[in-house]
C-alpha cells in the first residue's frame, strides 16, 4: 500500500467520480460526489460557518453525525440544513448562517 492509497477512496478501492463545484459564501469550491456540505468545507481549510444565537460565536461540524446541529448552515437558500448531512449538489450555494437562520424571527 503506497502512501496514495491511505485515503479513504484509496483504503475502499474506488474511484470518485468527476468533481464539481459548489459556492460558499461566493468562493468557489471543489466537491466530489457523494461528499457532505461539511466534508467540501473542511477539505477547503473552513472550519466554521454558523455563528451563535447568543454572543455571535463561530460553529462548525461537531459530531459529523446530524445530532448536536452545530454545523447548520443556509443551502440554496433554506436555512438549518445540516451541513454534515446533506450531500453536496453541482451549484449548490451554501451562506454562513448567523443565529437561527430566520432573518425576520424576533426571539
Amino acid at each position: 500500500m503506497t502512501r496514495d492509497d491511505r485515503t479513504p477512496a484509496g483504503l475502499a478501492g474506488v474511484t470518485p467520480g468527476t468533481a464539481f463545484t459548489i459556492t460558499f459564501d461566493g468562493r468557489q469550491l471543489d466537491a466530489w460526489p457523494g461528499q457532505s456540505i461539511a466534508a467540501v468545507l473542511w477539505s477547503a481549510g473552513i472550519l466554521a460557518w454558523r455563528t451563535t444565537r447568543a454572543g455571535g460565536r463561530p460553529r462548525g461540524a461537531f459530531c459529523g453525525i446530524g445530532q448536536c446541529h452545530d454545523c447548520l448552515a443556509n443551502v440554496n437558500g433554506k436555512p438549518n440544513r445540516r451541513a454534515c448531512l446533506v450531500t453536496a449538489r453541482p451549484g449548490d450555494t451554501v451562506t454562513t448562517q448567523e443565529g437561527n437562520g430566520h432573518a425576520t424571527f424576533d426571539a
